[in-house]
């Protein structure tokens, strides 16, 4: 049975009536290409000439393979994106999972499946075994990709080095449906975020515009491509013409970032983790002539090392971003402009061009006035189509109208700037007490010279703090600190030194894996 959106069932050739109907030919409906007049590329990208030859590929795009040397540059480009679409198109309906390797194959799979309009899911491809089995269970994939060596789930066969689902009966994704991606901090049974073909070129085009990339620019994949940041580096780069440099180590491997040199880098994206290592290991971008574009998301970097890396790129002639997202927004909200960073120091920025902030108060109004504080919500065209948490839920269309109620705390400042102030969840209580766990673990960080990464969880009636690198005393000096600050008994704050805080492939703090640990221990 196949799932309804309205009052006929959609089938293949439904979907590309359809797409002929919104003004694309029935030959580019075919392949999923997006023609000029149906899409136009910004202004901003057109005037660099960058010309879009389908959706996410400019003219001039490039994707160069690192460890082998090879060049897609294109028509060439297209040629392979099309025929990694079409090898897709022969496998049975439905959405697609991939685990996305950053390598080459794993961007065509994704690019393949963006131009020929298959719904993709990119799964991290350390998740265990029995993980990718439920996903697998609950979403019922046409195929999962480069699956892991060993034998396919129930219902699932080896094909072309892909479990293909052998039952040809599904749930049809939704025709907007484009890309999904795991919730944030997701564990083994995460949510799916359902983004459309529209909310990813309008982010990828919204932040080539602001960060001014250019055909000349090139960008080497310094993130995971399951993970929205990571993902938005390459999409911003292609529509912009520019190149994306495919290697598989990261900036924090020996001989990186002199590697990538090697190919012309021009920019590098880096989450607060990264930013703390490259402080740590004295990283000059003056010995790269070619890089003039630091950019920072992924969680909020500390105000002293924006001001720093601010300063040395700017000693360089090149620029620092900050920016601000989540991957429910695909995935990019704000940025601040290099030009203001000096100045809005802590702020997540302006809202990119088509989005818009308002925060809502405690009364459920929402406000742009400054400095009051509330949940920040954010309205634009990149706002996903809502959470997929079953098979039966790819098909729905969009739950969201364009806004996103963020979970983050925050105001905006008189020029519409915004400050992230904590996570309307992030609550811990201390013998009835409800606080921060935010900001304790700022209070934490400027209170202690040394502690750079702590991470606070709840546990019952009191926080456990997880202090990387601190010793036996400094963790009673922070316990009384905090009982001192906040008039509570010190017993409340359980402090512990570790070696290494646990993070995520997005170098996020862990908090799921720190709150295991500590609900285990009771």
């Amino acid at each position: 049975m196949r799932v309804r959106y309205s009052e006929r069932p959609i089938t293949a050739s439904h979907r590309a009536q359809d797409s002929v109907g919104s003004g694309r030919t029935k030959e580019t409906a075919a392949l999923g290409l997006v023609s000029e007049e149906a899409s136009p590329v910004t202004d901003h990208v057109g005037r660099r000439g960058a010309a879009a030859v389908s959706g996410l590929l400019a003219e001039s795009a490039r994707v160069v393979d690192a460890e082998s040397g090879r060049t897609l540059t294109g028509a060439g480009l297209l040629a392979e994106v099309r025929r990694a679409g079409d090898r897709l198109c022969a496998l049975p309906e439905g959405v697609l999972f991939t685990r996305t390797a950053v390598e080459l194959d794993g961007v065509l799979h994704y690019l393949g499946a963006f131009e020929a309009g298959r719904a993709i899911a990119l799964i991290d491809p350390a998740l265990d075994t029995q993980s990718l089995r439920s996903l697998v269970e609950r979403f019922r994939p046409a195929a999962v990709l480069t699956p892991p060596p060993i034998a396919p789930p129930p219902g699932y066969t080896p094909r072309d080095g892909h479990w293909v689902r052998q039952q040809a009966e599904c749930v049809l994704p939704h025709p907007e449906l484009a890309v999904l991606l795991p919730t944030s901090g997701s564990t083994g049974t995460p949510k799916l975020v359902r983004l459309s073909r529209h909310a990813v070129l309008s982010n990828a085009r919204a932040i080539a515009e602001v960060l001014d990339i250019a055909p000349g620019d090139v960008a080497p994949t310094t993130l995971p491509l399951h993970y929205s940041y990571g993902l938005s580096v390459l999409n911003s780069h292609l529509v912009a013409g520019a190149t994306v440099v495919v290697e598989r180590g990261g900036p924090l491997q020996r001989g990186f970032i002199d590697a990538v040199a090697a190919h012309g880098a021009t920019s590098l994206a880096g989450v607060p983790h990264h930013y703390e290592m490259l402080h740590r290991i004295d990283f000059d971008p003056g010995r790269y002539p070619g890089l003039h574009t630091l950019t920072q998301a992924g969680g909020k970097l500390r105000t002293e090392l924006v001001a720093h890396f601010h300063q040395v790129m700017s000693n360089a002639g090149g620029r620092m971003f900050v920016m601000y997202g989540q991957t429910e927004a695909a995935p990019r909200m704000a940025t601040v402009p290099a030009e203001r960073l000096g100045e809005k120091l802590g702020s997540a920025g302006v809202a990119l061009p088509g989005g818009a902030f308002t925060i809502r108060r405690g009364d459920g109004e929402e406000t742009t006035h400054p400095k009051i504080v509330g949940e920040v919500v954010y309205r634009g065209p990149n706002v996903m189509m809502g959470y997929a948490d079953s098979e039966a839920e790819l098909a729905h269309g969009d739950d969201m109208g364009g806004v996103l109620d963020t979970g983050d705390l925050g105001y905006l400042d008189e020029e519409q700037y915004l400050f992230i102030t904590g996570r309307l969840k992030r609550i811990g209580s201390v013998f009835g007490n409800r606080v921060s766990l935010d900001d304790l673990e700022q209070a934490v960080r400027a209170g202690h010279t040394g502690i750079e990464v702590v991470a606070a969880v709840p546990a019952d009636d009191k926080v456990v703090l997880f202090a990387q690198g601190a010793g036996k005393e400094t963790c009673r000096a922070v316990s009384s600190d905090l009982a001192d600050r906040l008039h509570l008994h010190v017993s409340g704050f359980d402090v512990r030194g570790v070696d290494t805080v646990p993070l995520l492939a997005s170098g996020k703090v862990d908090y799921r894996k720190l709150e295991r640990l500590v609900r285990e221990e009771s």
